[in-house]
Order: C-alpha cells, then sequence, then structure tokens
C-alpha cells in the first residue's frame, strides 16, 4: 500500500459528512496498518477511480471511497448537473425523487440541498415512489431535469442515480460527458466550497396523485372479470399499481404479502430482478392459491413489468412471458387501436414488431417503425414515438405521460388487454398464438454470463472480432455487424460496443456488455414459419414450430458458449 494512497483515504476522511462511511474506511485504514491483505485489495479498489457517469447515470455498491456510491460522491453529483444545467438556464428547475434502498432518501435530500444552495430550485417528491412517477413529475412540473436516486434491479448492496432531462426521457451523449465533466471539476474544488442549502421545496401528494390519474385514464372502459396477482418485490411500486388498478376498475387483486413492503434487504429473492430464477415463486404460488388469471410482477423501482400466464405445459403451471411476447402483444393491441405514430424497438428485441407495423401500414395505418441501440435513452429519442419496448421487460405506452420505460402503466394496459381476451373465452398466450400463425414464431432467448473480474467481458468481445464462428447451432453464419464502427449494416446507429451475427434462416445473435450490471449478454432470434394445416390442427402446428424454434435456439447457445470463453 503506497503512502499516496494512504494520505488519499485520509484525505477523502476529512471531506466526507456521513459517520458510517467514515468509520468504515477509519476501520479497513487500521486493517491495512495492521497488515490485512484482504482490507489492502478493497482499499485499493474503492480508491481506484471514480465510479463513471454515463447514460444510464451513478450506479454501484454502497461504501466509502470515489468508487463507491456514498454521500461524498452523490453531492459532487449533483453539484455537478446543476453546473450543466446553469449553463443554458440561469435558475434551472430539479425535481428530486427516491426509492427505498438504503441511503435513497439521504442522497435525496443531499441532492436537493446541493441544487438549492446553487440558485437552482430544488422540488423534493414526498416519500419512496416508483421511477415513472418522477419521470413524469420532470414534466408535470415544468422542470429541466429530474434526478431519481435508485438503483433499479440490482443486488441489495447498491444504489443509484439517473437523470432525467426536461423532456423527462434519459440522457444520451454528449449531456452525459458534459455532465460528468461538471462532477469531475466538483470534486477538484471539494466538499467545503459547496453551498447547501435546506429551504428546497418539500412536494406533497400531488404529483403521485395526477399520476395515479393520469395513467388510470389511459385504457377505455371495458371487460374487467380479471383476477390478478401482483408482487412489487419489496420495492415502490406496489401501493401506486393497487391505486391505478383499483381507479381502472380491476378489483379482483391479490398482493404477495410477503413482498408488498418495501425493504432494502430484499430477503425473500437472491436478486430483485423478475427475470431472476426464484424471484416470482411466491407470485406463482399465490396465483395457484386464489385461481388467478394473471401475474403481474414490477422490479423494485417499478420501471419494468413482467407477465406470467397460466401454461398447463410449463413447471407449476405458469410461464412468464419474455419481454419480446409481452411488447408485441402490446404493440399490436395499439396498433389495432388504430393509435397513430413510430412504434420502436431495439436491435437486441424481435423482429416481430417491424412485422406488426408492416402489416398496419399495407391497411392503410399512419404508422412506422425505428430499431435504436439497447437502452430507453435511445427509444425515446425517436421522432414521434407513440410506443416503445426493450426486450428486458421495459415497455413506454403513454409517452405523452411519461417518456421512459414505466412497468405501472403498462400492467394497466396488459391487465385491460388480457380481460378484453378473457371476455372473449381466450388469453394473452391465444393472441401469440394468432401472431404466430401470422407471422410465424419469432422464438427469443438470451445467454447471459456475470462475471466477477470485468476484464473477462473485454476480452470475450474482443475474442469474438477476432475469430467469429462461422456456424453456430447448423446454421452458416452470413455476416458479422461490428456495431462499434458503424459499417455500411449498422448505418444510422451511433457506435456501441457490440457484434451482431446474421445467419441462415432468419436467424440472429447480438453479444454486447450489460449497460448497468457486469454481464456478457447474448440475445438470440429465430423465426420460425407455421405450417400451413387443417383447421381442426392449427394450434398443434404453432406448438411444433414453437418446439422447433426452442431446440434450435438451444443449439446456437451451445455453439456460442465456448465462442465467448467466460
Amino acid at each position: 500500500m503506497t503512502d499516496d494512497l494512504l494520505a488519499t483515504a485520509n484525505r477523502w476522511l476529512v471531506d466526507d459528512p456521513d459517520q458510517q462511511t467514515r468509520a468504515e474506511l477509519e476501520q479497513q485504514l487500521a486493517a491495512v496498518e495492521a497488515g490485512d491483505a484482504a482490507a489492502r485489495t478493497d482499499l485499493a479498489d474503492r480508491f481506484a477511480g471514480r465510479l463513471s457517469f454515463g447514460t444510464a447515470g451513478l450506479r454501484g455498491a454502497l461504501g466509502a471511497g470515489p468508487n463507491r456510491m456514498n454521500r461524498v460522491v452523490v453531492t459532487q453529483a449533483a453539484a455537478g448537473l446543476v453546473s450543466y444545467l446553469q449553463k443554458s438556464t440561469t435558475a434551472p428547475r430539479v425535481v428530486v425523487g427516491y426509492d427505498a434502498r438504503r441511503n435513497s432518501d439521504v442522497f435525496a435530500v443531499d441532492t436537493a440541498e446541493i441544487v438549492q444552495g446553487a440558485g437552482a430550485q430544488a422540488l423534493l417528491l414526498p416519500a419512496p415512489l416508483p421511477t415513472p412517477v418522477l419521470a413524469y413529475a420532470v414534466r408535470a412540473l415544468g422542470c429541466d431535469a429530474g434526478v431519481m436516486v435508485t438503483a433499479s434491479h440490482n443486488p441489495p448492496q447498491d444504489n443509484g442515480y439517473k437523470v432525467f432531462l426536461g423532456d423527462g426521457s434519459q440522457i444520451v451523449p454528449p449531456a452525459d460527458e458534459q455532465i460528468a465533466a461538471a462532477i469531475d471539476r466538483a470534486a477538484e474544488v471539494g466538499l467545503s466550497t459547496l453551498h447547501r442549502n435546506a429551504s428546497f421545496t418539500r412536494l406533497g401528494d400531488e404529483v403521485r396523485a395526477g399520476y395515479i390519474d393520469a395513467v388510470g385514464a389511459i385504457v377505455a372502459p371495458g371487460p374487467r372479470d380479471l383476477r390478478i396477482v401482483h408482487t412489487a418485490l419489496h420495492g415502490v411500486g406496489g401501493q401506486v399499481l393497487d391505486q391505478v388498478l383499483d381507479r381502472a376498475g380491476f378489483a379482483d387483486r391479490h398482493a404477495v404479502a410477503e413482498q408488498a413492503a418495501p425493504d432494502p434487504d430484499f430477503p425473500t429473492v437472491a436478486f430483485p430482478n423478475p427475470e431472476e430464477p426464484g424471484a416470482i415463486d411466491l407470485a406463482q404460488a399465490l396465483a395457484v392459491e386464489v385461481d388467478a388469471d394473471l401475474v403481474i410482477a414490477n422490479d423494485p423501482d417499478a420501471d419494468r413489468c413482467a407477465v406470467v400466464v397460466p401454461d398447463p405445459l410449463a413447471r407449476g403451471g405458469w410461464r412468464m412471458l419474455h419481454g419480446d411476447e409481452v411488447g408485441v402483444l402490446l404493440a399490436d393491441a395499439l396498433l389495432r387501436a388504430g393509435q397513430p405514430g413510430t412504434y420502436a424497438t431495439t436491435i437486441v428485441s424481435s423482429s416481430m414488431l417491424g412485422r406488426l407495423v408492416a402489416a398496419q401500414r399495407a391497411r392503410g395505418a399512419d404508422v412506422t417503425h425505428a430499431e435504436t441501440l439497447t437502452g430507453f435513452k435511445w427509444l425515446t429519442k425517436v421522432d414521434s414515438v407513440r410506443y416503445a419496448y426493450e426486450e428486458a421487460l421495459g415497455y413506454c405506452v403513454a409517452p405523452d405521460l411519461v417518456l421512459d420505460k414505466d412497468g405501472i402503466s403498462a400492467a394497466l394496459l396488459v391487465c385491460d388487454l388480457s380481460a378484453r381476451l378473457r371476455a372473449d373465452g381466450r388469453g394473452l398466450a391465444d393472441r401469440l398464438d394468432d401472431l404466430a400463425r401470422e407471422h410465424g414464431v419469432h422464438a427469443t432467448d438470451q445467454l447471459s454470463v456475470r462475471v466477477d473480474d470485468l476484464s473477462l467481458i473485454a476480452a470475450a468481445m474482443e475474442r469474438l472480432r477476432g475469430a467469429p464462428p462461422t456456424r453456430l447451432g447448423g446454421l452458416a453464419v452470413k455476416r458479422v455487424d461490428d456495431l462499434a464502427t458503424g459499417s455500411v449494416d449498422t448505418t444510422g446507429l451511433p457506435p456501441t460496443d457490440g457484434i451482431r451475427l446474421v445467419l441462415a434462416e432468419g436467424g440472429r445473435v447480438v453479444v454486447r456488455p450489460s449497460g448497468t450490471e457486469p454481464k456478457l449478454k447474448a440475445y438470440l432470434e429465430l423465426v420460425v414459419p407455421v405450417e400451413s394445416v387443417a383447421d381442426d390442427d392449427v394450434d398443434g402446428a404453432v406448438q411444433a414450430a414453437r418446439i422447433s424454434a426452442a431446440g434450435r435456439l438451444d443449439a446456437i447457445k451451445a455453439g456460442l458458449s465456448p465462442a465467448l470463453g467466460v
């Protein structure tokens, strides 16, 4: 351990206003001085650099040091953000929201005090609320920016800091780089030079109530005979969704009691993400107990929505729909309702959305299709966007209210669609079969590798670029698109760290590092036509196509794993 690093850690102690992180760092310094090798390694990591501020803002483990989430880092981020805003607006308005994770409320107050102290106007939401409520508040209150303190579906030890600009959408380059530079300047001058002002505005319940009323009104009156199970996964979405569903007339609701109240420890799940194994087991058990028609699961900040439907062929009799399946169901509902505008998704999501839009255009509808890079920061920048989704359970169904993914409004639209189908003796799975018969089975899957050492991801991407496979799952690799180079096949997309493998017979694989987690992700798709058969065996034809697609996807995954080498 060098003297320079020890000196840097001790200087941090002088600036840190948090008694808990100061004590944590003092204890670690003492362990280092006593010769503790593990403490030495951890201290070096804490001061190896700063948490990087990007288009997803900040996200990382709680703890002392610039490479962790803490009050020093948050204070510097708030100072940098308000400095950035003041270059274009003399007295910007910033609304601040927070979830129920550890220190979220503290970080939110720090942000509000720094914003107010810099001569801007800070507005603080009154309680832990979903991220979509904050995104709604930015435009509803006429603000220049919004800050949401949340780590979304990350593990319990994490927290984060997400920034929205005045249109209610997430930041994209070059704003992220400019804010990051302003944060670095704030870090250089020291916390003692930053003014705080506790006279910021503490908002009442009007924003939450306005959001509930507005979202509850996005569906027309209709059938409401639907028994719903919901889990908030220990997050902040339970009460808000309950009130939205109540306003829309869905009375038969059952919450998973063990996961209904916010709890930063997330005691019943390994990871508070509906996609993770075991996360929705309690919800499925309750669905069986109450004989439910539908299960809805939100992630902890309720910007994502998972949907689980009855399926006699699935383990336990219930099946979680892929994000792509929910995405095309919602798009199909809006398209059939005659909603004009642009329907957007990402390059890693199902290509079926393009086919749905093309079919409606052929019937004379005023709709267009767009594809963007991964992330809602890109999707909501599409001109005239009416609907957007990404396969990671994110859906924007009411962009005039929330120009970002919103798990509450998406859940309402899913319930509305499910109830209307149920009134005709059908379900969401039946509508998916209809779409498969018309457009083919668009089967999607993921291969996701979590790592402890981020260098393994960079090495895997380098290997894949240098020696891409020529065949996967028995299908020839027809083309390799390096998304980082802006090649002719990626025209119109900003460069990003990703590789797209175009396979024979409608196959596709996109490999990219996750933007929010230490994961390498591969997104797979196959399109399998449904063979024309006699009317009395159409269901069997769809099932046969799905079985064929699943087997071929498994073969592609098996061939891809050694190619990634992680």
